[in-house]
């Protein structure tokens, strides 16, 4: 087997890359997965077009970049693959999930590192999905404000969200995750700031009264939600979309109703979000 080798094309300024030169379903060496890593830290979002894997091949993929996460709540996975969960919508869905900005389960105590989404069918036309760069979003803000939310912290709650959303759920004595998390996070592997609010999870700045809060976040949605930080993603059979939870978010459009549209997803677990100061980056306060 030849070498594989990778071929980066740049989709947005702010977000996205496509990659080409590199079948999924292969095993990955050091070498590519290192540059794999480099590339989804910067560009926040990989796409792969033209791929085809089993399932093992997918968890085998989504392994080389960590232990794989089980959703706290999606209730259609793929049988025997508990780490698999079927995105699926037809003409009797009634909502999908993901229609709104947000970090993937970003209420978990350690939210996932990145999702990897392998699309098998999609809709005549329609289907898209969002990606926005948070590294962008925060540098983007004013240093004032840039220095007024470092080092606040926000809570992420999951009940709101998976309580009553899921048919066939059951829900006696089970508990959603609810977690707090800085508003502004270090990555862990390029060491760039970004924000970590979104429109989903995030009910409360902890350090805010209830009414500033609602008013900052408020603020924050609507500024993440610039098109100059985005990209948008056309889905064909056979793409793939990897995705950066620690600095991106992702909108999914549901302007495809009634036609179908699957796919199959694995999560890779990630780490509690850090905010460690940068001389480089955000300037504390001065006392």
């Amino acid at each position: 087997m030849k070498p594989q080798t990778l071929e980066l094309t740049q989709v947005t300024p702010h977000c996205g890359a496509e990659v080409r030169g590199i079948d999924l379903a292969q095993p990955l060496d050091d070498r590519l997965i290192e540059m794999l890593n480099t590339a989804l830290a910067e560009h926040c979002v990989l796409f792969f077009r033209d791929q085809k894997m089993t399932p093992e091949q997918q968890k085998a993929l989504g392994r080389h970049f960590g232990e794989l996460h089980i959703h706290p709540a999606w209730p259609r996975l793929v049988e025997g693959h508990p780490e698999i969960m079927e995105i699926f919508a037809d003409e009797n869905t009634k909502r999908i999930a993901g229609e709104d900005w947000h970090s993937d389960v970003s209420c978990d105590s350690e939210p996932p590192l990145g999702t990897i989404l392998y699309m098998l069918e999609t809709p005549p036309v329609g289907g898209d999905t969002l990606f926005a760069n948070m590294h962008a979003a925060l540098d983007s803000l004013s240093t004032p404000m840039q220095r007024f939310l470092a080092g606040m912290t926000a809570v992420h709650d999951g009940e709101h969200v998976y309580r009553g959303r899921y048919d066939d759920m059951h829900e006696e004595g089970r508990t959603y995750p609810r977690s707090e998390h800085p508003v502004v996070r270090t990555h862990p592997v390029s060491g760039r700031q970004a924000l970590f609010v979104n429109r989903i999870f995030t009910t409360r700045i902890v350090q805010l009264t209830q009414r500033e809060s609602d008013a900052v976040l408020q603020m924050l949605f609507r500024h993440i939600e610039q098109p100059e930080l985005q990209c948008r993603f056309h889905w064909q059979p056979g793409s793939v979309a990897f995705w950066d939870n620690r600095c991106a978010q992702h909108h999914a459009l549901w302007d495809y109703y009634p036609n179908r549209r699957r796919g199959l997803r694995v999560t890779i677990k990630g780490d509690a979000p850090f905010y460690r100061a940068d001389p480089s980056g955000i300037k504390e306060q001065e006392e």
